[in-house]
C-alpha cells in the first residue's frame, strides 16, 4: 500500500510538497501525458513523458478503442508502475490524455492514483518549476488482473438505453451532438444523450482546474450521482476528462472507448440528428 496521502484530485502545491519532500518512483510515478515538445520544453520535476499513442488502437473505424492488453501491460511495467505506487498523472490539453491514463489503470484495478488539476496550466500558473531534462523509467514486471467495470461497450448500452437510472454522457462539442460536425458514417448522437460538451467542466480563470461548482452545474444538465452514467466523445479523449471527472465526484460512470467512432460508423445502430 502506498504511504503517499494525495487526494484523486491533486493540487500542484500539494504534489510539489510531496516532491520536495523526497517522494521518488517507485513509490511516486508522476507521468506527463502532454507532446513531446512541450515535455522538452518543461515538465513537473521528476515527470515520465508516455506518448498517449500508446494507449490506444489507432484502428479505423474507431482508433480510441483501448490498446489490446498485452501492449497496455508493457506499458504500465515500462513507466515502472507497482501495485505500491502513487501515480499522478497530467498532460498539457486540459486533462483528457491524462484522463485516458486514470481510466486504463482503473481496468487494472489500480488502487493509488491522482490527476494533477490543471494539469501542466496549473502547475506553471501557480509559479512551480519545471524541469527540462527527461526522466527514465524504472521498468518493472506486474501481475495483471483485467477488470473492464470501468469500460462500456456498444452492447452495453444498447442493453441500458431506456431505463429510469442510465444516462449518456455525450462529451462533444454541440455541433457534433446535433450531426452537423460529422466525424463518423453517420452523424448525431446516442438517443437521450445528454450532451455537455468536456471544455464546460473546466475553468480558464483557474488554470483549467475542474470547476468547483461541477457538481451542481451537472446536475441542472441531468446528470447526476444517482445514476449509471456512460461518457464518450469521438475516440475517448475528451470523454475521459469527463470520466475523471464524473468519478471525482464520485459519480457511477463508465468510459466508452469505442466512442463515436464506434457508435457513428455502425449502420445498425440507433440515432438521433435533431
Amino acid at each position: 500500500m502506498s504511504t503517499l496521502k494525495l487526494p484523486y484530485l491533486a493540487e500542484p502545491a500539494v504534489l510539489y510538497q510531496q516532491i520536495e519532500h523526497g517522494a521518488v518512483a517507485p513509490e511516486l510515478i508522476i507521468i506527463d501525458v502532454g507532446s513531446a515538445e512541450n515535455y522538452a520544453r518543461g515538465h513537473v520535476p521528476g515527470a515520465i513523458h508516455l506518448p498517449y499513442a500508446w494507449l490506444v488502437s489507432g484502428a479505423p473505424p474507431a482508433p480510441g478503442t483501448m490498446a489490446n492488453t498485452d501492449q497496455l501491460e508493457k506499458v504500465i511495467d515500462h513507466l515502472g508502475i507497482t501495485p505500491q505506487s502513487h501515480v499522478v498523472v497530467y498532460d498539457d490539453d486540459g486533462g483528457g490524455h491524462a484522463g485516458r491514463l486514470l481510466w486504463t489503470l482503473d481496468l487494472i484495478k489500480h488502487p493509488h492514483m491522482s490527476y494533477l488539476n490543471g494539469g501542466l496550466h496549473a502547475w506553471a500558473g501557480d509559479g512551480l518549476p519545471l524541469q527540462t531534462e527527461p526522466n527514465q523509467p524504472q521498468p518493472t514486471r506486474n501481475q495483471y488482473q483485467w477488470d473492464f467495470a470501468a469500460r462500456a461497450t456498444k452492447d452495453d448500452i444498447l442493453a441500458e438505453l431506456g431505463q429510469s437510472d442510465f444516462a449518456v454522457w455525450d462529451a462533444r462539442n454541440p455541433t457534433e451532438y446535433r450531426g452537423e460536425n460529422v466525424q463518423a458514417l453517420r452523424g448525431g448522437h446516442i438517443p437521450d444523450a445528454i450532451n455537455v460538451e468536456w471544455t464546460n467542466l473546466l475553468d480558464p480563470g483557474q488554470n483549467l482546474r475542474i470547476r468547483k461548482d461541477a457538481k451542481e452545474y451537472l446536475a441542472k444538465h441531468g446528470l447526476t450521482e444517482h445514476q449509471r452514467i456512460v461518457t464518450h466523445c469521438q475516440a475517448h479523449r475528451r470523454s475521459s476528462l469527463t470520466y475523471l471527472a464524473g468519478k471525482s465526484l464520485g459519480f457511477n460512470i463508465r468510459g466508452y472507448d469505442g466512442s463515436w467512432g464506434d457508435w457513428g460508423n455502425d449502420p445498425n445502430t440507433p440515432i438521433d440528428a435533431p
